[in-house]
């Protein structure tokens, strides 16, 4: 069953290209252009894995940081991303409990090792059963 992702930001470019990507990986992604909205689908949801932008309308991604982790079962592992440069507001972060914090702009390639260390896919089970080696000829028992 593939892990889900919920991309909570108000950006649709950044959005967008986040989806592709975590798509292309085998991913299921689910999208929210807010802080309401997100809360909203991670209850209807429960993802694996919320990729949150500090700054939006509505609710920012410190409340919706703090609600996620407030859970006592199934708090979701949490990325927030930020433009922002300042120190205080990652050691706010880190604080809630953000599990990997991520300063824009940045290569997708960069998160996406983020969401593979924290969010792993299990490795495809194979249906076929291990053949056993056959004894060459001339070998004694």
């Amino acid at each position: 069953m593939a892990k889900t992702v919920l991309l909570v930001d108000d950006d649709p470019e950044i959005v967008q290209s986040m989806r592709v990507v975590l798509e292309s990986r085998g991913y299921r992604v689910l999208t929210a252009e807010d802080g309401n909205a997100g809360l909203a689908l991670a209850e209807k949801h429960q993802p694996d894995l919320v990729v949150v932008d500090m700054m939006m309308p509505r609710k920012s991604g410190f409340i919706v940081l703090e609600k996620l982790k407030a859970r006592k079962e199934g708090a979701p592992r949490v990325i927030m991303i930020t433009a922002n440069e300042g120190s205080r507001h990652r050691a706010y972060a880190e604080l809630l409990g953000v599990d990997d914090y991520i300063r824009k702009p940045f290569g997708l390639d960069q998160l996406l090792d983020s969401v593979q260390r924290l969010c792993p896919l299990e490795p495809p089970s194979t249906t076929e059963k291990p053949t056993k080696s056959k004894k060459s000829r001339g070998e004694s028992s």
